[in-house]
């Protein structure tokens, strides 16, 4: 192979970043490389990453290969001992060009090979542009890093940092600069999205930038956000769910559980209770609003009841788009040193929690037949709702919104029928 391959783990974020690594790889005249960008948020994404940096080994003996990524950040030492790898950059150094420059020979070993500094000595989080992204018809916008809460099954802090947000301004320009290149629909992203505005002058929020946005860019016809925090979600925020056909009636929660004993042991800041009433006053507002949501299955000291308590509890949140992770722990997390369930109890708790997960989707599935939409295609024939539900979309224009009536579901995604030939 010629040129630079990004393999990538992970969120949305790190999507995003995995664009601006490439670019940066590439200003650097880096050739013949494969970056992996990884993921630290369990340990089967960590053992991924390692499993894909062997076989990329393998495949392309010739080939550097750079590991960078949360995992990197704070599994350093690990992903420096493997030999497939030839250096180890942190999430910050990821993102600049120079440290993509004067790569070290093949052979190297031990501290040679690592160039990670103190990411909670990050301050700031620089504007990065991303003009598009292969293969995506929304483009993701960066407009936080980090998080300054401390759950405790999360290793996320120690790989991202402290909490630090892109200045309005900033934003602002690129939403702009996006539209301008023929994007229609913008993903606001962050580790902690809600936290937005935190550290800036005058503490704007991810609400009052969210209304700045489509203000000053009209062009934008659709907004999303990335996974939020509800009991962060600002009156602003709220607003636009009310009032902004644009913004689109869908939202990713960090729900995490729904046993308020479990809750607090995670170190969450809100009870079933807060994001049940969320999720209720969301739908009051905007009756079309479907929900994703984080579960994790297995904590440590989970009973029975506990686990019907956050089957039950998604249930009642009327989540569509149940994300369950069985718990792992991370080394380094309070939560590892409580008292562990065994793996196989874990692992059937996941699976029971995944069967409640599927119903609830194949019940919103049932719900939106018959009804009509407004779907943006995307390149694999494929095409989402305004509230994010997988559509059929064969035959349609990519990068095209259509008006359809929805005739149908085949269990996973939607069927549909164009209301007029195309919309452009």
């Amino acid at each position: 192979m010629s040129g630079v391959k990004v393999i990538t783990f992970g969120c949305r974020l790190n999507t995003y970043e995995s664009e601006v690594m490439r670019r940066e790889a590439e200003k650097a005249g880096l050739e013949r490389a494969i970056l992996v960008n990884t993921c630290a948020v369990t340990g089967e994404a960590v053992r991924q990453a390692r499993q894909a940096i062997r076989r990329a080994r393998r495949e392309n003996p010739q080939i550097r290969i750079i590991v960078t990524g949360c995992a990197a950040q704070t599994e350093k030492d690990v992903f420096a001992a493997m030999p497939e790898v030839d250096l180890v950059l942190g999430n910050e150094e990821k993102l600049k060009a120079e440290h993509y420059r004067a790569i070290p020979d093949f052979g190297i070993s031990g501290e040679e090979k690592l160039r990670v500094n103190d990411i909670m000595s990050i301050t700031e989080t620089a504007p990065q542009l991303v003009e598009q992204i292969d293969g995506h018809v929304r483009a993701f916008l960066q407009v936080q890093n980090g998080c300054d809460h401390r759950c405790t099954f999360c290793i996320i802090p120690f790989g991202r940092g402290n909490s630090r947000s892109v200045p309005m301004g900033a934003v602002v320009d690129q939403a702009r600069t996006l539209a301008e290149g023929g994007y229609r629909e913008l993903v606001l992203t962050g580790v902690d999205a809600t936290s937005y505005g935190a550290d800036l002058p005058g503490q704007p929020s991810l609400g009052s930038l969210a209304k700045a946005i489509l203000k000053a860019v009209p062009e934008i016809e659709r907004l999303r956000l990335s996974s939020i925090d509800s009991i962060e979600v600002d009156r602003d925020l709220l607003d636009l769910i009310a009032d902004e056909s644009r913004f689109m009636p869908h939202l990713h929660l960090s729900l995490q559980h729904g046993d308020d004993l479990i809750l607090k042991r995670m170190k969450r800041r809100h009870s079933s209770a807060d994001a049940k009433a969320f999720c209720n006053q969301a739908r009051r507002l905007r009756p079309q609003m479907a929900f994703g949501a984080d579960m994790i299955a297995g904590f440590p000291t989970e009973t029975d009841e506990m686990a019907e308590n956050a089957a039950r509890h998604a249930e009642e949140c009327g989540i569509s788009q149940l994300h369950v992770f069985p718990y792992s722990p991370r080394p380094g997390t309070p939560a590892a040193r409580m008292p562990q369930l065994d793996r196989a109890l874990v692992k059937e708790r996941a699976a029971r929690l995944r069967a409640v997960g599927e119903t609830l989707a194949q019940n919103h599935l049932d719900r939106m037949v018959g009804g009509y939409a407004r779907v943006l295609v995307e390149m694999n024939g494929m095409a989402h709702t305004e509230n994010f539900t997988l559509t059929a979309a064969p035959g349609l224009q990519a990068r095209s919104l259509v008006d359809v009536r929805i005739t149908g579901h085949n269990g996973r995604s939607l069927t549909i029928e164009p209301l007029s030939a195309q919309c452009g």
